[in-house]
């Protein structure tokens, strides 16, 4: 009798920071510059020897691994996007795919940062603002959240925002008064500052919804973490309850056009960025699926071996392959401004549903071993589902896209 259970083969991902990635079948890594890949190389190491290591056990727990935060700062990448000149958006998107690969709610955590919040500010922010806030956020010695989303408001948040921003007093020396709830804010628990949307409550503001950095925390600001997530644990998701929370005036977002524009604006490059993602989960799904095969043995040799597990082998491969062109090919238009919104809405679309199909795929090829959290396909198919519905659902990236190719909006209000 065996003294202790049988270990069955584990499927590992390459995390050799000198190793092509199998799953780029079409080697798209190659379009990036030697200094990009340099660059790429820095992160791969960063995330082999300290995010690998840590995840599953804060995936089990529903924790960040704050210790992540100096190691990030040390790769002084979470200003690039607004460096001058910037990153190429190719480089970015290859940067969310690899720490996407390893794990997306790291990958989250740093989008919302350098994405959601930064980009709020670059965007939205007078080049004060930008002085004030943005070099402290390049260095992540201050860490950013974006509170848009509301109980009520998703899909149609910009419509139907609830929250409210009113003003007090007149000129520079005025303050704004904040009231309402966020829902679902990724990094709110530990975050230093808050970018709130809010509408304004000045008839003759027409309903325009207000940008406005809300530090944190704030008299009257209260911070709930939402408990029970079985999809992206370790991201901090929080409900943030505004109760007459004053702002000065030198914290509106006042730069850009000053209305939820500047939020679209920022949107749009987050939702490539979140295709860019479903990619990074696509290509971890077939290396540890693919390397499953080659150990697993049934009836007498490696599965990988049979018709029907190399079939799902290529099916996960093609979905992979397609996405990344996709993902590459939007990248490239942006680099050279010829990109769109609704570009980056079908790459999303196409990439997350893409990866919902991959996931299901690759832990039908573990099969039972594949429910269990040490190897790893479990986390990357739960973890899917979230990432499937943010940054624009199937359904609301489909009529972005819609609308733009038949000239007809179906959107219902």
């Amino acid at each position: 009798m065996p003294k202790e259970p049988t270990r069955l083969p584990r499927p590992e991902l390459d995390l050799d920071p000198d190793h092509p990635h199998v799953a780029d079948w079409f080697h798209y890594a190659d379009l990036l510059t030697d200094a990009e890949r340099a660059d790429l190389r820095r992160v791969r190491e960063f995330l082999r020897a300290e995010v690998a290591p840590v995840v599953l056990d804060a995936w089990d727990r529903a924790e960040f691994p704050m210790q992540l935060v100096k190691g990030f700062a040390g790769l002084d990448l979470a200003g690039a996007g607004y460096a001058d000149p910037p990153a190429s958006r190719l480089f970015l998107g290859f940067l969310h795919a690899e720490i996407s690969r390893v794990d997306p709610s790291v990958n989250s955590f740093y989008g919302v940062h350098t994405g959601l919040a930064m980009g709020s500010i670059h965007a939205g922010g007078t080049p004060e603002q930008r002085r004030r806030w943005l070099p402290a956020m390049a260095r992540m010695d201050s860490i950013g959240a974006f509170g848009l989303t509301e109980p009520h408001g998703g899909s149609d948040v910009a419509g139907g925002m609830e929250t409210t921003a009113t003003r007090d007093g007149s000129g520079p020396d005025a303050e704004w008064v904040l009231d309402g709830e966020k829902r679902w804010i990724g990094n709110a628990t530990f975050a230093d500052l808050i970018i709130v949307w809010a509408r304004d409550t000045d008839p003759d503001a027409d309903g325009a919804v207000r940008g406005f950095v809300v530090p944190s925390p704030s008299d009257g600001m209260t911070i709930t973490k939402i408990e029970g997530k079985q999809s992206l644990r370790i991201v901090q998701n929080a409900d943030i309850l505004l109760d007459q929370v004053r702002v000065p005036e030198s914290h509106r977002l006042s730069g850009g056009s000053g209305t939820f524009r500047d939020a679209g604006l920022v949107l749009q490059r987050t939702r490539a960025n979140a295709a860019w993602g479903a990619v990074g989960v696509q290509m971890a799904a077939y290396e540890l699926a693919l390397s499953y095969a080659a150990q697993r043995e049934q009836f007498g040799r490696p599965i990988g071996g049979f018709q029907l597990m190399q079939d799902l082998l290529v099916r996960m491969l093609g979905n992979v392959s397609a996405s990344l062109g996709m993902a590459v090919r939007n990248a490239q238009l942006l680099d050279e401004g010829r990109g769109s919104d609704a570009h980056s809405s079908l790459v999303k679309e196409f990439c997350a549903t893409r990866m919902r199909e991959t996931v299901a795929m690759g832990r039908q090829l573990v099969g039972g071993n594949g429910v269990v959290l040490e190897n790893r396909i479990a986390k990357y198919f739960a973890d899917a589902e979230a990432m499937f519905s943010f940054e624009g659902t199937r359904e609301m990236n489909t009529l972005i896209v819609g609308k733009a190719i038949t000239g007809q909006s179906a959107f219902v209000r």
